[in-house]
């Protein structure tokens, strides 16, 4: 759990020197040596007490605010405060729980504006109450300083071809306003401008059973989009709607082995990092020549394993730390095992972000793209270690699901 800079202000005051004590020193050296440092541990916690507030301050302010691009100003400046964060405590939990937190508000207000846009142009108010819900690093509560668009709209039913068109217009709308706001367009088009990620409650029940059931032409595509909805989570509007979703979701993956077979086999399949002897596999030519994707190759085939043995369980977390906690739980993981994913999961993710790092500074032009020889010998030691344990996951689903 995130300390808070009171949190930290009252254990120094804890931990400062009585005067007694400073008498007992023996010279005015040592004396001056202890005042500094006690000067150094108030100046650090005024630095995040700043930090502190002025996070605070403009999350606030986000609720006050009407239009989009004062939105962009403000998540510029949020992102901003997070890089600083980062580099200096490095705490991937922290920078996860800040990030999705202000971008949830983010959208939110998106939506407000958008349904302001919306009368104001002679559309009127919403037809029927809706859900906007996430997915992907947003679903799992995994944000870090560069995202894109992955959200659906699930509305009530009962508007009909009144509703649809009006729910057409506003996830156009919707899409633009949050790329003006500072969020990417998605490049594999999961935005709610596409009409196969926004829908009545009627029309994603029958497009969901149409997939379990095969009755789609293009069941690879269908396969990886409901991949995409395993890490489904709401975020704002109508959430009985949205859990309601949701949780149909969540039981058709379930119900449908076969379905969750076929997940496990793409899963399972995923290519990793490790090449000859288990050494890290790099590009052997190429722009990348001696690089190795990290988020290809490592972090997300470990997303994902981890994703096919929650929703085996039934778990409804999406967050993949706390989906390996459950897995320890429930004896599905040995604790060493989940000890292993869950350092596997941090060391992963601090190369990503410290590469968005790089790509934000103007350093490197991607984010994904990591040179192992510039990395201290534990380092690389470590973040092979990180693969092998992924490698481990990979042959245990292989086993558990009788994949051939």
């Amino acid at each position: 759990m995130e300390t808070t800079p009171h949190d930290d202000m009252s254990h120094l005051l804890d931990e400062l020197p009585s005067v007694t004590q400073l008498t007992r020193y023996c010279t005015v050296a040592e004396i001056s040596e202890a005042l500094q440092q006690v000067r150094a541990d108030l100046a650090a916690v005024r630095r995040k007490f700043e930090v502190w507030d002025a996070r605070s301050a403009l999350q606030q302010g986000l609720i006050a605010t009407a239009d989009a691009p004062a939105l962009k100003k403000l998540h510029e400046e949020l992102n901003r405060i997070e890089l600083e964060r980062f580099s200096t405590a490095q705490s991937v939990s922290n920078l996860h729980q800040s990030c999705t937190h202000y971008r949830d508000m983010l959208a939110e207000r998106a939506l407000q504006i958008v349904t302001e846009e919306m009368a104001a142009a002679g559309h009127g108010a919403p037809p029927v109450a809706y859900a906007l819900i996430s997915m992907g690093s947003d679903g799992r509560e995994e944000q870090t300083l560069i995202t894109d668009q992955d959200y659906l709209i699930v509305y009530d039913d009962g508007g009909e071809e009144a509703a649809d068109t009006w729910f057409v217009e506003f996830g156009n709308r919707l899409v633009d306003c949050l790329e003006t706001a500072g969020f990417k367009r998605c490049t594999g088009d999961i935005m709610t401008s596409n009409p196969t990620w926004r829908g009545s409650y009627k029309q994603w029940r029958k497009r969901l059973f149409a997939i379990v059931r095969y009755e789609v032409e293009d069941f690879a595509k269908n396969m990886m989009d409901l991949i995409v909805l395993s890490d489904a989570r709401f975020v704002a509007g109508e959430r009985e709607l949205g859990e309601r979703l949701i949780e149909l979701i969540r039981d058709m993956e379930k119900e449908h082995f076969q379905v969750l077979w076929s997940m496990a086999r793409a899963a399972t399949e995923m290519k990793l990092a490790l090449g000859f002897m288990r050494k890290l596999w790099t590009e052997p030519s190429g722009e990348h020549r001696g690089e190795l994707n990290v988020k290809l190759l490592a972090w997300a085939p470990l997303v994902m394993n981890v994703r096919i043995l929650a929703i085996s369980q039934g778990m409804a977390a999406t967050n993949t730390i706390q989906r390996i906690n459950y897995l320890e739980q429930e004896g599905s993981l040995s604790a060493e095992m989940a000890s292993g994913l869950r350092e596997a999961y941090d060391i992963l993710t601090q190369h990503r972000i410290l590469l968005q790092i790089k790509q934000v500074k103007g350093i490197q032009k991607d984010s994904h793209y990591l040179d192992p020889l510039m990395l201290e010998n534990d380092e690389r030691e470590h973040l092979r270690q990180a693969v092998i344990r992924i490698e481990e996951l990979q042959k245990m689903i292989h086993t558990n699901f009788n994949i051939v």
